[in-house]
């Protein structure tokens, strides 16, 4: 009889295959569930209500009367705002109310308008921008701002704390403040000193004065 018939090939290994897969599965299961985990670190915070509404001033100097306005297409609930009297160049831009700072950077490009060159070229976005997270899910954003923020990432702000100064960068025409007040995902009318802004929609251009209380606390 003839003997087993071979085809002068090594049988191949599999004692290891079983194991091999079974580790990689393991890992898998392991990678998916940290996805998951980081997915509801960010998300689950934002399904909670909302804390109250913090008692929001006005991003500029005390007593200053500012033109607050919107216009078709920017955007419901934005504000623009715009110095009454002065120089606009260069004016304070403070923390509307206390929290820490999230983001301090660029949005978008800068353009090439300054004081020295006002009809330079624009840039995209919001130019130098501060985000602050007030606690219970409210936000604020200031955009457009002259130079870098006057603050980091993780600094801790009170209101009326300087956080930059008013300009032109991104796509802006004019030296001016861009704000918004986010509660979790939804923008929101801005409310300062307790009260309603009163800009609540860009379907049609909104002007309005108002006179800034954000001011130094009495001892």
């Amino acid at each position: 009889m003839l003997g087993p018939v071979t085809t002068g090939r090594p049988a191949r290994a599999r004692t290891h295959r079983r194991p091999r897969r079974r580790a990689i599965r393991v890992l898998l299961a392991l990678v998916a569930v940290a996805a998951v985990l980081g997915i509801a670190v960010v998300a689950v915070p934002m399904l909670r209500p909302a804390g109250p509404r913090p008692l929001f001033q006005m991003p500029v100097a005390c007593g200053e009367t500012w033109q607050l306005s919107t216009y078709p297409g920017h955007d419901d609930y934005d504000v623009d705002f715009f110095p009454i009297e002065g120089e606009a160049w260069g004016r304070p831009v403070l923390a509307s109310y206390a929290g820490t700072v999230t983001v301090a950077g660029i949005n978008g490009s800068l353009g090439g308008r300054t004081p020295e060159n006002p009809d330079g070229p624009r840039g995209r976005g919001g130019g130098y921008w501060v985000k602050i997270d007030h606690g219970g899910k409210w936000e604020t954003q200031y955009l457009h701002m002259l130079e870098p923020p006057l603050v980091t990432v993780g600094q801790e702000v009170a209101q009326g704390d300087q956080i930059g100064r008013l300009g032109s960068t991104g796509n802006s025409g004019a030296p001016h403040l861009h704000y918004e007040q986010r509660r979790g995902w939804d923008k929101v009318e801005t409310h300062f000193d307790g009260e309603p802004s009163g800009i609540t929609t860009d379907e049609r251009e909104q002007i309005l004065r108002r006179v800034s209380n954000n001011c130094p606390a009495v001892s």
